[in-house]
């Protein structure tokens, strides 16, 4: 479970980035050239095959948003990335602190998240809701065992180490 803890909170942070870039990117892009863009990213795809799923997904997508769409998007990937960075810088930093805060955040961004799928459902909103549940759970593991980030990768890295080392020489030499 620690190991499934740190792989998540490294996607955490890389999904934080990657909004806080998109946000930023589409403070600047207006909803005709997003559709632009969609089509340019989908044309290859859709050409070979009509009915992809992600590709159509992609297009109406972007398609349905207006400028206020757009915006509302731009403010939201903004506000998630930042709480998911700071989240993560908080932890890399060491404090315990952090995880009720960082427990509170996520939950706050999990019961817009369950609002928007009741709204208006779509498959990337479930799977991010799903990541998001299990990364509340993890954090929530975490805390109650008492320690830091830190102290859960030493000993995952021990761990992992232990197995490795109990494998044997010819068992690693075939693989």
């Amino acid at each position: 479970m620690d190991l499934i803890f740190l792989i998540g909170v490294l996607f955490k942070g890389i999904d934080g980035l990657v909004e806080l870039i998109g946000g930023a990117v589409l403070l600047f892009v207006s909803p005709a050239q997003l559709a632009g863009a969609a089509h340019a990213v989908t044309a290859n795809e859709l050409a070979e095959d009509p009915h992809d799923i992600i590709a159509n997904l992609l297009v109406h997508g972007v398609a349905s948003l207006g400028a206020g769409g757009v915006g509302f998007l731009a403010l939201y990937l903004l506000l998630h990335g930042v709480v998911k960075l700071a989240i993560v810088v908080a932890l890399l930093l060491g404090t315990r602190k952090i995880y009720p805060w960082a427990i509170a955040g996520l939950i706050a961004f999990l019961i817009f998240q369950v609002y928007e799928l009741l709204v208006d459902p779509t498959i990337g909103l479930v799977l991010l809701t799903v990541f998001d549940l299990v990364i509340v759970a993890l954090t929530w593991r975490e805390w109650r065992h008492g320690r830091t980030l830190h102290e859960t990768m030493r000993s995952t890295v021990v761990w992992v180490m232990r197995r490795t080392s109990a494998v044997p020489v010819q068992e690693r030499s075939r693989s």
